[in-house]
């Protein structure tokens, strides 16, 4: 008998063409969409939890002749994700959230609420690939480049790899778009879904809504304050909005007056102060990670990866050197520009993720 599977449905194309594939493989498919942030009242697609993008995934789950349910688990995602989002910000790092809710929801709490409701193994619609490898099970990268989102990733561990599918990982979007066509399926022509699923608006506005929802949660001080704009040497150049309003490499929107374009290489929470320069100076010759985790086997030496500091770049190729209590340092072949706290530096081998960190800064002067 096939085992049973539980597919993770948002109501977008992805998950319910996995959902169609999986039920046309005869194996015994649950729906399962998650709840993680109220927006009952919104009438647009694309949002997370929306209404419409609910009723799409039940109605979705009916075409393919399959259960389905509803998981309550807004708690658990302001826990695990929207409060530490909120607080990244506050302390001057670039969060990811997509890979939050990876590690800590959907490879996570929502694996053990499957298999609660009887699910052997779960599903999804992320265009990566699992293989059973002989030190144990790989992420690989999707076949499809573009769409690839391993990056998020990194952090599964072996029992999450054992007890997942990516039914998309060999396929191209406009095959899954077709294969949605050809079933009939509501979503076929649904366009993709907005990048950070909960911020409605800008991410400064989202932020300064939850501090003032939440004011108990989050550290306050000098939230309205203006910053100091300081170069290089310290040197202040003006003042400037919060602090939290900047991210590394902004060029935009500084108020600074100069010869030269500036861009934001760094933001200190503790000072409420924004250090700017020219682009060359964002180029760095490597990064510290911290919390860095292995897919496979445990690395205590240095070895030599292409790393990815962010999910579009091209990736360079790097000394990846442990120091030990979780922490690695990062040597660049060649200085990048965009390291960002708060980003994650992911390791690959050709098309398989060794593993990866989170950036808490860069290292030197390129």
């Amino acid at each position: 008998m096939k085992p049973t599977i539980a597919v993770a449905m948002s109501g977008g194309l992805d998950s319910s063409v996995t959902a169609w594939l999986l039920s046309q493989a005869g194996h015994p498919v649950i729906g399962l969409s998650m709840l993680l942030w109220d927006r009952s009242q919104d009438d647009s697609y694309g949002r997370c939890c929306g209404a419409l993008d609910m009723g799409d995934a039940k109605r979705v789950a009916q075409q393919c002749g399959i259960s389905h349910y509803t998981l309550q688990m807004e708690e658990e995602f302001r826990r695990a994700v929207v409060d530490p989002f909120v607080q990244d910000y506050l302390e001057g790092r670039t969060p990811i959230p997509c890979t939050r809710c990876n590690t800590w929801i959907k490879f996570d709490l929502f694996l053990d609420k499957a298999r609660q409701l009887g699910a052997d193994r779960i599903a999804t619609g992320h265009y990566a690939r699992i293989v059973e490898g002989p030190d144990g099970y790989e992420l690989h990268a999707a076949a499809e480049s573009s769409k690839d989102q391993s990056y998020y990733l990194f952090e599964l561990t072996q029992d999450q790899l054992a007890s997942t599918l990516f039914p998309l990982g060999e396929k191209t979007k406009p095959e899954v778009r077709e294969m949605a066509r050809e079933a009939g399926l509501r979503v076929a022509e649904k366009p993709e879904s907005m990048e950070i699923c909960f911020v409605e608006g800008s991410v400064r506005e989202f932020v300064e809504s939850q501090v003032e929802a939440w004011p108990t949660r989050f550290r306050t001080e000098s939230l309205t304050q203006p910053s100091q704009i300081v170069d290089g040497d310290g040197r202040v150049l003006g003042e400037g909005e919060p602090y939290y309003r900047y991210t590394v490499g902004q060029r935009r929107g500084l108020g600074i007056a100069a010869p030269e374009p500036l861009y934001v290489l760094g933001v200190e929470p503790q000072h409420n102060r924004v250090e700017v320069g020219p682009e060359t100076a964002l180029r760095a010759p490597g990064l510290i990670g911290r919390d860095v985790h292995w897919i496979g086997p445990q690395c205590d030496a240095p070895i030599e990866a292409m790393v990815k500091i962010r999910s579009r770049h091209p990736g360079v190729r790097s000394l990846v050197r442990p120091l030990g209590e979780g922490r690695v340092e990062v040597e660049f072949t060649e200085a990048q520009i965009g390291v960002s706290p708060g980003q994650a530096a992911v390791f690959y081998d050709g098309s398989r993720v060794l593993g990866g960190c989170w950036i808490d800064s860069s290292t030197g002067d390129a």
